[in-house]
């Protein structure tokens, strides 16, 4: 049983129970629906479907650095695009983002000095991964075949790599050295030279090219030594009861199974042959290389922090972001295809 009481002032026009509750005289209020709630266990399901089911319970240790990590890497990357579109000059004043345009990127294609650095860097690129993928390769055949001072060999080899650039440069400027270097003294011996290898700007790109392919060999040599002992000792058996000699046990058989560590070395040594500013500078101790080895990393910080030319070291940090893009961007594809990532 109910009873209402009324009350002789005031709005509460409530009903008032039996056992002292207070029932509404409005329409019967809906059921509780909670879309917001049903929307976001959507989302987590999703979510875990997609990237596994412990996804958001460690959202709290992966999404900090992802956040940081999209501010200072990403977020710079966008803000230099847009100083690449303005005409920013030293420091007089702050960029102007009301008219941006593609001028300091017509510029760089009317540039000779970009041209060239953007031929160098490509012919850096191409022969210093070749030259140190083949060296690398040569050297883990030799080490799998069990030659005698193994772990000595490879020591040797391997120690190049835990070298900075500007050590590594310093040694080569002693070896190129016209006077009495020892790449002179070497082919002094068989009645050849001297040569200026930094000065002749017909070979010096390629004297570059040879000192870091000294320096990144034994990078190439783990990487495959790690290939060669994943393959099973059986195809090495089975190729010599077909009767394959072996250069063409390694040639049809064991190199072709190595695809996937030529791809992984190929794309670490890309990325540092673009990083090779830091060797350059070391070797001349300037922001200009010797004639014949500018490269975009050279050009790009001599634009900007040189002749303070920040748009234009903008742009050309820019098109070195797509050829890095350029080199990585296919890697990850073939890695997702394969499930690796």
């Amino acid at each position: 049983m109910y009873r209402t009481i009324r009350p002789s002032s005031g709005d509460d026009e409530s009903e008032v129970r039996a056992d002292g509750g207070v029932v509404s005289d409005g329409p019967a209020a809906d059921p509780p629906t909670e879309p917001d709630r049903d929307a976001t266990a959507r989302l987590k399901s999703a979510l875990d479907r997609r990237f596994g089911s412990d996804f958001m319970e460690s959202s709290i240790f992966w999404l900090p650095p992802f956040l940081l990590m999209g501010l200072f890497v990403y977020g710079a990357v966008i803000w230099n695009l847009l100083i690449s579109l303005t005409d920013y000059q030293r420091f007089e004043n702050a960029p102007d983002y009301s008219d941006l345009d593609f001028e300091m990127y017509t510029r760089a294609l009317a540039d000779s000095g970009f041209v060239d650095a953007a031929v160098n860097t490509l012919i850096l690129l191409v022969l210093f991964t070749a030259g140190t993928l083949v060296v690398g390769l040569l050297l883990a055949i030799l080490i799998d075949r069990g030659i005698r001072f193994e772990n000595s060999f490879r020591t040797v080899y391997l120690l190049p790599m835990s070298l900075s650039f500007v050590v590594t440069a310093q040694f080569w400027l002693w070896i190129y050295n016209y006077n009495n270097g020892i790449a002179n003294s070497v082919i002094g011996t068989f009645g050849l030279g001297p040569v200026s290898w930094l000065g002749n700007q017909d070979i010096v790109l390629y004297a570059i090219i040879f000192a870091l392919m000294w320096q990144f060999s034994g990078y190439a040599m783990v990487v495959y030594l790690a290939g060669l002992r994943a393959i099973p000792r059986e195809h090495y058996e089975a190729a010599k009861v077909d009767g394959a000699s072996t250069l063409k046990m390694y040639w049809r058989v064991i190199i072709p199974q190595l695809k996937g560590a030529t791809i992984s070395a190929a794309v670490v040594l890309m990325v540092f042959g673009m990083k090779a500013f830091d060797f350059l500078y070391s070797l001349v101790g300037g922001y200009r290389p010797p004639n014949g080895a500018d490269i975009l990393a050279t050009k790009m910080v001599r634009e900007a922090y040189a002749n303070l030319n920040w748009a234009y070291g903008s742009a050309i940090a820019i098109v070195l972001f797509a050829m890095a893009l350029g080199v990585i961007g296919p890697y990850l594809v073939y890695e997702y295809r394969r499930d690796n990532l």
